[in-house]
C-alpha cells in the first residue's frame, strides 16, 4: 500500500538504478523504505526524530540522507529528472529576472565619496 507521501512504484523505478550499492557489512535496511522515509520527512517539514518507525529507525534515516547527500546521489537524481523533462518537452528554461527587487547600497557599486554632483565639478576642475 502506498502511502500519502510515499513514492509510487513509477517514481521509485526511475531512481533504484540511481543509488548507490553497497555490498559491504551487515544487511541493511531497505533503500525504499529509507527514502520514503526521507520523502516523508521533507513533505511534511517534520523533525528526524519524529519520523514513523515503519521507514526504520531516524538515526539510520539521517545517516542514509547525510551520506547520498554528500556522494552526490540526489544530485543524479535531480540531474536524471531534469533530463527525462527536457526530452519530453515538460521544462520551460526561460529564465526572467526582475530587476526591480535587486537592491543594492550606493557603496556596493563602487560609488566614491561625495556622489555624482562632486565627480562632475572634479572633472569640470571647479574642484
Amino acid at each position: 500500500m502506498i502511502r500519502r507521501h510515499e513514492l509510487s512504484d513509477a517514481e521509485w523505478e526511475f531512481v533504484r538504478l540511481l543509488l548507490p550499492v553497497s555490498s559491504r557489512g551487515r544487511k541493511r535496511l531497505d533503500d525504499r523504505k529509507v527514502l520514503n522515509g526521507i520523502v516523508w520527512k521533507f513533505r511534511t517539514g517534520t523533525a528526524s526524530r519524529d519520523v514513523p518507525e515503519r521507514y526504520g529507525s531516524w538515526a539510520t534515516l539521517h545517516t542514509r540522507f547525510r551520506r547520498w547527500a554528500l556522494n552526490g546521489t540526489f544530485e543524479r537524481m535531480l540531474r536524471a529528472a531534469q533530463a527525462q523533462a527536457d526530452a519530453s518537452g515538460d521544462i520551460e528554461w526561460l529564465v526572467s529576472v526582475d530587476s526591480t527587487v535587486v537592491r543594492a547600497h550606493q557603496h556596493a557599486a563602487g560609488a566614491r565619496k561625495g556622489g555624482l554632483t562632486a565627480q562632475r565639478s572634479a572633472a569640470r576642475g571647479e574642484g
